[in-house]
Formats: C-alpha cells, sequence, structure tokens
C-alpha cells in the first residue's frame, strides 16, 4: 500500500494553469508549486501575470484564450519547453451580470467564448502532450473549474455565466467519457464563495459578505488551501480513479 505522502504527491508533475495570475487559479497555483510541481500559469494582463509567476516561482504565458491565436500561443510555448503535459488545469473565464430584459448579447459571447469554447479548445489541442503523460496508473489529468452557480439557480442576474459553467460540467463528463481510453481523466471543481475579483463586489461590503457567510453551511468563505487541495487531490495518485466528477468545493452551499 502506498504510504499516505505519496498518495498525495504531485512532486515533479508538469501543470498548466490558465486564469493563473489572481484568484482560483493563483491558489491552484501557488498549490501546486508547494507541493514540488513545474507550473505554467497563462492570463491575458501580461504585468499582472509577471509579477504573481515572479512571487510564485512559475512560469508565465501572456495569451488571451478567449481566441483560437491565444490557445496556440500557450500550447506552442508550453510545447517548446516540455515533451508531456501531466495536469491541465482550465480555470480561466469571465462573467457577466445585468436584469433580464438589458442582457446583451455580447455578454454571452464574451462568456461562452473564454469558459466554454476556449476550455474545449484548449483542451484538445493540449492532448499529444496529456497522451505523453499519460498511462494506466498514472493517468494525465483535466481539471475544469465550473461553479455552484452551475449546479444550483443564482441569485444574481448572471445569465451567461450561470449557463456557461452548466456547461463546463456537461463537458466535463463528455471529454471524460471520450478521453478514458486514452488514460485521460477529466474532472470539475465547482466553487463557491472564494476571494477573487469575480466576487470582489460581493465580499468587499462587509454587510453583504456577512449574509453570504450566513447562507454557507460551513459559515465561512473559502481559503486558498481548499481550492489547491481538491485540484492536488484530482491530481495525484489519489484521485487516478475519479473521472466525470464535479465536485462542489462551496462550505455545502450547493446541498441546502
Amino acid at each position: 500500500m502506498l504510504a499516505v505522502m505519496s498518495l498525495f504527491s504531485v512532486e515533479g508533475k508538469t501543470v498548466v494553469v490558465t486564469g493563473g495570475s489572481r484568484g482560483i487559479g493563483r491558489m491552484i497555483a501557488q498549490g501546486f508549486v508547494d507541493a514540488g510541481a513545474r507550473v505554467y500559469i497563462a492570463s491575458r494582463k501580461t504585468a499582472e501575470l509577471e509579477k504573481t509567476a515572479a512571487e510564485l516561482g512559475c512560469t508565465p504565458v501572456t495569451a488571451d484564450l478567449s481566441t483560437r491565436e491565444g490557445v496556440e500561443t500557450l500550447v506552442s510555448a508550453v510545447s517548446a519547453a516540455e515533451s508531456r503535459l501531466d495536469v491541465l488545469v482550465n480555470n480561466a473565464g469571465a462573467a457577466w451580470g445585468a436584469p433580464l430584459e438589458d442582457y446583451p448579447e455580447a455578454g454571452f459571447d464574451k462568456v461562452f467564448a473564454i469558459n466554454v469554447k476556449g476550455l474545449f479548445y484548449l483542451t484538445t489541442r493540449f492532448l499529444p502532450l496529456l497522451r505523453a503523460a499519460a498511462s494506466a496508473d498514472d493517468p494525465a489529468r483535466v481539471i475544469n473549474i465550473g461553479s455552484i452557480d452551475g449546479l444550483r439557480v443564482p441569485e444574481m442576474e448572471n445569465y451567461a455565466y450561470s449557463a456557461a459553467k452548466a456547461g463546463v460540467h456537461m463537458l466535463t463528463r463528455h471529454l471524460a467519457r471520450r478521453l478514458a481510453p486514452d488514460h485521460i481523466t477529466v474532472n470539475a471543481i465547482a466553487p463557491g464563495p472564494f476571494e477573487s475579483k469575480m466576487m470582489a463586489f460581493a465580499l468587499d461590503d462587509p454587510e453583504l459578505r456577512a449574509r453570504i457567510e450566513a447562507s454557507i453551511p460551513l459559515g465561512r468563505i473559502g481559503r486558498p488551501d481548499d481550492m489547491a487541495g481538491a485540484a492536488i487531490y484530482l491530481s495525484s495518485r489519489a484521485g487516478a480513479y475519479l473521472t466525470g466528477a464535479v465536485i462542489p468545493v462551496d462550505g455545502g452551499i450547493s446541498q441546502t
């Protein structure tokens, strides 16, 4: 039987985290770096990305993953340096809120381009490197970051976002079924409230933050180690027999 530390080890693995310069992506990237993985992070904003990469000790790649050009930029950069990719974390995303009858078509276009289409094409373009890393005993891993807003109807009017995240969850299942024979697992994490730019409008307001915390069965906002721990589990030997799962990391919100 494997020792517990080996069971959860990701040391030496090569990992790509999109949207890794801040928020949930940074939390996940930090966890992998601390656990001894070699990490690439990608986002659109070069200055912020390079600052984060310097702080964490990982490799930055500037790329707009809502476009095919951005996808090719990231894949080319990683492929030039690596012969295999053990873990792909599809975290890059966008949100858009507006009243029902004023919700713009541009909101749907932007949110679906990055949250669903970009995720799909990046995964397919990385398949050669993922297959190179994959084995029956230690599959390559794809981790998609969904949301509890894709599991239950949110209070906020973020129609494109909730629909896109539900799409991420189904795409996760579909890819998991298709890629299982290649020894590539595909799972999703569905976060609840975490400290991020996307949640800042709510969590920076003390009254609203208190209301959100009161609505969470475990009574608190998610912490970086909560998110890093879920991603490391899915990437380690401990998570090797799990595929097609959507795991809520939300303090119990989705169960209420």
